[in-house]
């Protein structure tokens, strides 16, 4: 009862989608709340692709009135009459101080000289109507062009104070010093016209690219590669490298600006931006009936790197253009047909604008698998990032508690804009609301419908136990302290013999945790060698404050690994090996031994079946299904807890795959829970 279905089509062409009206969950919204109106936000700058266009928040004011878009618009003519008035002036200035590189390259000899206009001599016969030797070239025409001005004006004086004042302006103008002072500032300011832009950078990390080619010609023989690496690693080469690196991220960085002016009553701001290449702007807009509205500004892009667009600041104009009562695809469509410098005209936003939900960035591990394509609530699908269970992903903005910005851990240099994914607590809602049952009917036989029912906290159910993230942080193992190795696996997938093996080969190196038992020894065997041997008291003491990892009972005796034997064999320096059943990993996670656990998976029934044959074991169609299907509920149930997982299908492969993880934790920082490192 009270349960909603989602619905799913596609209208208006590519790049819509329709949400069920129950509207994403978040606490104040949910199952029934279905009589707002929905909106579609999209990316303004990301290219179409598998992405789809979502829906989002609430409503806002309604338009604002023809007469007040009159005096924006001719607020903004004014703004471009202005703007080409000042263009014409040809003021540049340049500060050489500005810039240590700059003054730097100022102060170097010119290794080329150049022609300075200034000090030639007239060219012959060029003289003013007045018998005045003129400069020669560009500029004697612009002195004889304000001469000529200059009698036309005063043929039109009639008082004589005013042709006296003219007739001393040009006395002035025919002197040899101000001749020469005019040549010169024609030709500064010819030197000093603006050339075209840099090209913007292919890379700013040179560096690591060179570090790369150094490492791979570090074997090579041939004349060429050694001449190279010699090349890469000279002092000069190194320092222009680390310059271009530094330019690259600085110099050639596009100044945004920003004017906020009071006109009519309204704060209106006008903000250039610079859409460089493949940066795209990074920011979503959404329709509030005839508004374009900046819904997202997402991290990474020029909008959030310049800080001047804000969620909804109302857009206006983009290059003169007018937005107002365009959708959000019409306004996709006219930013993919622009360049260079864009000039939006906005009304800021009226809304207060919170502080971030937290400021440094979070790595998480997904415990869900996630399509944004498949998802009805995600707000921008271009932005949407899909990722599987067990990727890490870095948090670098909570600000929207239901929809977090994500990096994906390897995609950083290939993914300029962040991503969208689920927050922590809507997934946990959600996922708690949704049960999925397969309705078979006439009209839809197998076809699987999702159900959100209206009950989300029940007695027996809570959205605490549902696996979303878990937030991670690098640790690398001290050389003293070997993290302890869990090979975990269903009967008869070699979990033990990979143990037995390593324990044989390298018993330096590798070693196992003493057991506790409440037997009697026997003649050979030592107290703290082959067991820990206790009373039937102590163990049960000990077992009941949560120190034994794993335990049990045989012939009337019981056993179990504790966590003190298998820090004593970390204390030794060596790397201890445990050969655990899943249902103790929780309790070795909640320990501090920070354990490394590998999941040796069977292959495949056959292959299985061949190897078990080998050790002269037959075991029967049924069985080899059961073990298959075990493998698959310990991956389900457990898989969060596994660092990592080796397929066992040829055991020798599987051995040294084992050995090469293992070595890997002295080499590589490993992502691990953060609250282990608290």
């Amino acid at each position: 009862p009270g349960a909603g279905m989602i619905t799913s089509h596609q209208n208006g062409g590519p790049g819509y989608v329709t949400e069920d009206p129950m509207g994403p969950v978040n606490g104040t919204e949910g199952p029934g709340s279905g009589d707002k109106l929905q909106q579609r936000e999209r990316a303004v700058d990301v290219p179409p692709g598998d992405r789809v266009v979502g829906t989002v928040s609430s409503m806002v004011q309604g338009s604002r009135s023809s007469a007040q878009m009159e005096r924006m618009q001719q607020y903004q003519e004014e703004l471009r009459r202005k703007r080409e008035e000042d263009a014409n002036k040809g003021k540049h200035e340049i500060d050489l101080n500005a810039s240590l590189r700059l003054k730097k390259l100022a102060q170097n000899p010119a290794k080329t000289g150049i022609d300075n206009p200034t000090f030639e001599a007239p060219e012959a016969g060029k003289e003013t109507k007045d018998g005045s030797p003129l400069p020669g070239g560009d500029t004697a025409a612009e002195l004889e062009d304000l001469l000529e001005a200059l009698r036309r004006v005063q043929s039109c004086l009639v008082d004589t104070q005013s042709q006296a004042d003219v007739a001393l302006v040009l006395g002035m103008l025919h002197k040899e010093d101000f001749q020469s002072a005019f040549t010169i500032h024609s030709a500064v300011t010819q030197q000093m016209q603006p050339r075209g832009s840099p090209p913007l950078p292919l890379t700013s990390q040179a560096q690591d690219l060179c570090l790369e080619v150094q490492y791979i010609l570090q074997s090579t023989q041939h004349k060429e590669g050694v001449e190279l690496s010699n090349l890469l690693t000279t002092p000069h080469l190194q320092a222009l490298i680390q310059a271009h690196d530094r330019v690259a991220e600085q110099e050639l960085e596009p100044d945004p600006e920003e004017s906020v002016i009071q006109y009519m009553g309204e704060t209106v701001k006008l903000v250039r931006l610079e859409k460089a290449g493949d940066m795209p702007l990074g920011a979503t807009v959404r329709n509030e009936m005839d508004s374009v509205v900046v819904s997202r500004v997402v991290k990474g892009g020029t909008a959030e790197r310049s800080g001047l667009l804000a969620e909804g600041d109302e857009i206006l104009q983009i290059n003169g253009v007018p937005v107002r009562g365009k959708n959000v695809n019409e306004v996709h469509d006219l930013l993919t047909e622009m360049h260079g410098t864009l000039t939006f005209l906005l009304i800021p936003s009226s809304q207060k604008k919170t502080p971030p939900h937290r400021e440094t960035v979070m790595h998480v591990r997904a415990y869900f698998n996630y399509d944004p394509s498949d998802d009805p609530y995600v707000p921008c699908r271009e932005l949407g990032l899909s990722f599987r269970k067990g990727d890490i992903l870095h948090i670098i903005s909570q600000d929207d508690p239901n929809w977090w910005q994500a990096y994906r851990e390897g995609d950083e240099d290939n993914q300029p804009l962040a991503g969208l994914v689920p927050g922590k607590s809507f997934q946990q809602q959600r996922e708690a609301m949704k049960k999925t049952i397969v309705d078979r009917n006439p009209d839809s036989p197998g076809k699987e419908i999702t159900i959100y029912t209206a009950q989300l906290h029940t007695p027996d159910y809570s959205a605490d136990d549902i696996l979303t993230y878990d937030e991670m942080a690098l640790y690398h193992q001290p050389a003293s302290r070997k993290r302890p190795i869990a090979l975990i696996g269903p009967p008869n997938s070699g979990q033990d013999e990979l143990r037995r093996r390593l324990l044989s080969i390298q018993p330096d190196r590798f070693a196992s945790a003493v057991p506790h038992t409440t037997r009697s020894p026997r003649i050979h065997e030592k107290n703290g060698r082959e067991y820990h041997f206790v009373t039937r008291l102590a163990f049960e003491t000990d077992d009941a404050a949560g120190k034994f990892i794993e335990s049990g009972e045989y012939d009337r005796n019981l056993y179990g690994t504790s966590c003190d034997s298998v820090r004593q064999v970390i204390n030794s320096g060596r790397i201890c090996l445990l050969c655990l059943h899943t249902k103790s990993l929780r309790v070795l996670w909640s320990s501090n031994l920070k354990p490394y656990v590998i999941f040796i998976a069977p292959p495949s029934q056959e292959r299985l079946r061949t190897l078990l044959a080998k050790d002269g074991k037959n075991p029967k169609p049924e069985e080899l299904k059961e073990l298959m299907e075990k493998a698959w509920e310990m991956e389900q149930a457990y898989g969060h807890l596994f660092d990592t997982a080796i397929v066992n299908s040829e055991p020798e492969t599987a051995f040294h795959e084992l050995l090469r993880l293992i070595d890997k934790l002295d080499t590589e920082p490993q992502w691990v829970p953060s609250s282990w490192l608290c």
